[in-house]
């Protein structure tokens, strides 16, 4: 589980894997699918609020602040199309979709994630690989384990990512105010915009509080929960980092772990990295086709988040240790060297 230094990830060739015909069908954008999915997405999110309004109850809050959650990471997920262009041929479309109805309401940026997230694909696993941070800590002990589970569902994780984006959002504190809100502006103008936008709506409904209690409270903590796990079953404690079948990972899921945990197909990580230009919703099929071609017993997939959590928390407990910062924004903020993107992507 080794990365090499500086190597760029070794990659199958497309027809090493399907047929011509089954690609072309594979890779077909059909627009109306993936603004579907972002309807769902949203669709979801409002529901989940009418319940609480309807039915105000600590059960639930605490089942829309789950559901809320994992569509918000769902809208990171769906950014993560538009940052591959898989919402539509038209790039202004696809950017319009992906960041005004998925980035910019999550805080996050479809371009800056997109200049950096092409080199985790081009170096997956490597050295150079700017997302190796998110899968090298691991394993962990379950104690490790526990500590961040308890930060990320307090909240504590999604506040210091945000102060950290604010922060650098605004820039060098020795710059001059004008200069400082005109970065910020920059950087977080669309944001704050969309964000203001959601308020205005929810606001006009009658149910204003429900941005900061249906909103950000669950994009402070149960978003944060299930991110972590995400990055964990993609590319932590994989059996080779040489091994594009086996340096990330597909994970089996029930119907309560798409609902909580995997939306939006994302547990299909493998097939994604196959062919990173196939739209999420033919993940599916793609996967069906390779588990019956001859790669099928090389790949590494797992039945289950439970097993990748117990691969992921496997290391002795006499050798628990505190862990390393991860996120991007919070590492530049205290000096680490970040790129830019990295830092301004909000994911």
């Amino acid at each position: 589980m080794t990365a090499t230094t500086g190597a760029a990830s070794h990659r199958i060739a497309a027809r090493e894997l399907v047929s011509q015909a089954q690609l072309a069908e594979l890779r077909e954008r059909v627009e109306w699918k993936g603004i579907a999915l972002i309807v769902h997405a949203w669709a979801v999110i409002f529901s989940s609020i009418a319940l609480v309004a309807l039915f105000p109850n600590p059960l639930t809050y605490v089942l829309a602040v789950m559901l809320i959650g994992s569509r918000q990471l769902g809208l990171s997920i769906l950014m993560h199309e538009g940052a591959h262009r898989t919402f539509s041929r038209d790039e202004n479309r696809n950017l319009l979709l992906s960041q005004w109805f998925c980035a910019y309401p999550t805080f996050a940026d479809t371009v800056a994630y997109r200049r950096y997230h092409l080199s985790h694909h081009a170096h997956t696993q490597q050295e150079n690989d700017p997302d190796l941070v998110l899968s090298a800590p691991f394993p962990v002990t379950k104690a490790s384990y526990k500590r961040k589970f308890w930060r990320d569902i307090t909240g504590q994780t999604g506040y210091q990512q945000r102060k950290a984006q604010l922060l650098n959002a605004l820039g060098p504190s020795d710059w001059p105010m004008k200069q400082r809100l005109e970065r910020f502006w920059s950087k977080l103008g669309p944001q704050l915009v969309a964000n203001g936008v959601l308020f205005a709506l929810l606001a006009a409904a009658g149910v204003w509080w429900a941005y900061p209690l249906l909103w950000l409270v669950p994009m402070m903590t149960w978003m944060m929960v299930i991110t972590r796990i995400r990055n964990i079953a993609e590319h932590a404690v994989v059996p080779d980092s040489n091994d594009p079948l086996r340096n990330t990972r597909t994970t089996k899921t029930s119907l309560l772990e798409r609902i909580f945990i995997a939306p939006y197909y994302v547990n299909y990580h493998l097939e994604h990295h196959l062919l990173f230009y196939v739209p999420c919703y033919n993940l599916p099929k793609l996967h069906a086709i390779l588990m019956t071609g001859p790669h099928a017993a090389r790949m590494e997939v797992q039945p289950g988040y439970g097993s990748v959590l117990r691969l992921a928390t496997a290391k002795a407990d006499a050798e628990d240790r505190p862990g390393a910062i991860v996120s991007n924004a919070r590492r530049k903020h205290i000096g680490t060297r970040v790129g830019e993107d990295q830092a301004s992507s909000g994911f």
